[in-house]
């Protein structure tokens, strides 16, 4: 099986799981169900689903295990988005090639649907925790890494970071603290919580860890390239948000052939950090499909 078909399969796994878990009900609400869905089957890569049952099948794990809490983080991250895209956030009208969730539902409903989908995937973590099994630790432990992540000490401290530089030029360092929040805070959860929930031991920890880390970056820095020069009918949204923004980015700090070879680096130290791993053929493929992907 190629690197593209598996990558397929494990996506397909993921929208069967989530298409089945938030459907629209015939009730007098149904129209936030409809606007939860609308942005979460919206056609997204689904990375972060992937990259979990991804390390649950190195561990040798099981899958039926890991699937709630890798769609609980797809969930996070499509809530993330709604908002980000919001007129008092990026102001973006379009993302995957379809009218922003506010475009379609107003401000105040896509508001409520991301709150939703937030909540509903602590909901699923918290249903996969009480259940009845042997491993009800692992899995809290697992909901707090991600929840974390979410959070104050992750992903909405990176976004804090974000609005208040712009207008604002910000050092390098600053730059890769923000984006190690923003956006890598949640990809290095979705390898470690899957860890945590098969066990890991401490170096094979200690190495995804690492992994999650540099491929973080490495997608940020993708993004910003992508923002510059991609192809906005490819991309499924308006580029040249950031310098429109006035936000600082790795393609304003390096110029873009600099970021180009700090993101050469940064997966090749992603690779590097696999090497005393086994069954890593998919992350290595994955570190290298982040730094070529064309959306």
């Amino acid at each position: 099986m190629s690197y593209i078909q598996n990558f397929n399969l494990y996506r397909n796994l993921v929208e069967e799981w989530i298409s089945k878990r938030i459907t629209v009900p015939d009730l007098p609400e149904k129209s936030l169900f409809e606007a939860m869905r609308y942005s979460l089957m919206a056609g997204g890569k689904r990375l972060r689903p992937v990259l979990s049952l991804a390390v649950c099948d190195m561990l040798e794990g099981n899958r039926e295990d890991v699937m709630p809490f890798a769609c609980a983080i797809e969930m996070i991250h499509a809530y993330s988005l709604i908002h980000d895209d919001l007129p008092c956030m990026d102001n973006d009208d379009f993302r995957r090639g379809k009218p922003t969730n506010h475009k379609v539902f107003g401000e105040a409903k896509a508001i409520l649907a991301g709150d939703a989908l937030l909540n509903t995937a602590c909901e699923i973590m918290l249903d996969a925790v009480l259940a009845d099994d042997k491993d009800t630790l692992g899995k809290a432990a697992a909901a707090r890494i991600i929840m974390d992540a979410a959070g104050s000490a992750g992903m909405i401290a990176g976004q804090i970071i974000d609005l208040e530089s712009e207008d604002a030029p910000i050092s390098f360092e600053e730059l890769c603290r923000m984006h190690s929040l923003k956006t890598g805070a949640l990809i290095r959860a979705s390898i470690l919580s899957a860890a945590r929930l098969c066990r890991a031991d401490e170096k094979t920890w200690e190495a995804l860890d690492r992994y999650g880390q540099y491929i973080g970056l490495a997608f940020q820095i993708k993004d910003d390239l992508l923002d510059c020069e991609g192809d906005a009918e490819v991309i499924g949204k308006s580029t040249g948000s950031d310098e429109k923004n006035h936000k600082s980015t790795y393609v304003t700090l390096l110029g873009i052939k600099k970021a180009k070879e700090l993101l050469k680096e940064t997966v090749e130290e992603a690779v590097k950090a696999l090497k005393d791993l086994r069954n890593t053929d998919f992350l290595i493929k994955t570190a290298a499909y982040i730094a070529e992907r064309e959306r």
